[in-house]
């Protein structure tokens, strides 16, 4: 008797349909985590396709998910990028999709990103003053 499993494909899908899917949506997620990264480093597009050898157009396509990217790339980005290789991984769901960011994590990844724009390191300790305060105002608790 032949075997007619078709590995959890779906009706009417065809047997790879499914797993291209699955890398695709992959894709994109560690191009947009390459993307959170990079701004939370206050980086160009530009600046950190020179650090990785690549033009601007590829680094885009790379955070857009429209080229797949090598391991051996994806190392190269890791190490410029500080993170470990697994970190573009996280959040990725088995079935290939990844969570959307939310209004506040957008907002402090651009606070984040701003804040290491900011070339005066009184104007950077004054910032960081005034959030331990607000955070502190927040708690019902008085700042030391």
């Amino acid at each position: 008797m032949a075997d007619t499993d078709m590995g959890g494909v779906s009706p009417g899908e065809e047997p790879g349909e499914a797993t291209t899917q699955r890398a695709k949506l992959a894709d994109r997620h560690v191009g947009a985590r390459i993307r959170e990264r990079r701004l939370m480093l206050g980086l160009s597009q530009q600046q950190l396709a020179s650090m990785i050898g690549v033009t601007y157009q590829q680094a885009h396509k790379y955070e857009r998910g429209l080229n797949r990217i090598s391991a051996g790339r994806l190392f190269e980005i890791a190490l410029v990028l500080g993170v470990p290789v697994s970190w573009f991984f996280e959040g990725l769901q088995e079935s290939g999709a990844s969570q959307p960011l939310g209004v506040r994590q957008r907002m402090c990844l651009e606070l984040a990103r701003n804040f290491s724009l900011i070339n005066n390191e009184k104007h950077q300790e004054a910032l960081s003053q005034m959030a331990r305060a607000l955070a502190a105002q927040s708690q019902g608790r008085s700042i030391d």
